[in-house]
């Protein structure tokens, strides 16, 4: 069966560009770091948009979080104004720690083949 192209997925990629634009040239906060949309979710009533984002340095997450979401009012006006829909969906600011997660099960992928290796070793 063939993938299926929803009218969702192509306003989620148009949102999740629109948004790195904005977030980088007109959200001016000191308190938000390098900011980067990872992934737009948008519901299939176009009514909801999660957006993931990452922030480096990473342990400024719930900072970053609280700033974007104090911004979503202002971001969606923006959108508005860029992208020709009749309704904007509502913007969800979620962290996305997946890189962190990665990170972890690498590290702990390593230390078991190393502990392998030593175990064979013997």
């Amino acid at each position: 069966m063939p993938y299926e192209f929803h009218r969702s997925t192509k306003v989620a990629g148009l949102i999740g560009k629109e948004l790195a634009l904005l977030i980088q040239h007109y959200v001016q906060d000191p308190r938000l770091g390098l900011v980067t949309i990872s992934d737009v979710k948008v519901s299939r009533d176009l009514s909801f948009a999660d957006v993931y984002f990452t922030v480096l340095p990473e342990d400024e997450s719930n900072v970053a979080e609280r700033v974007l979401i104090g911004a979503a009012g202002f971001l969606r006006r923006e959108l508005s104004s860029r992208i020709s829909l009749r309704i904007i969906p509502k913007l969800r600011f979620h962290y996305d720690n997946t890189g962190e997660i990665g990170a972890r099960l690498a590290d702990a992928i390593d230390k078991a083949v190393a502990s392998d290796l030593a175990n064979n070793d013997r």
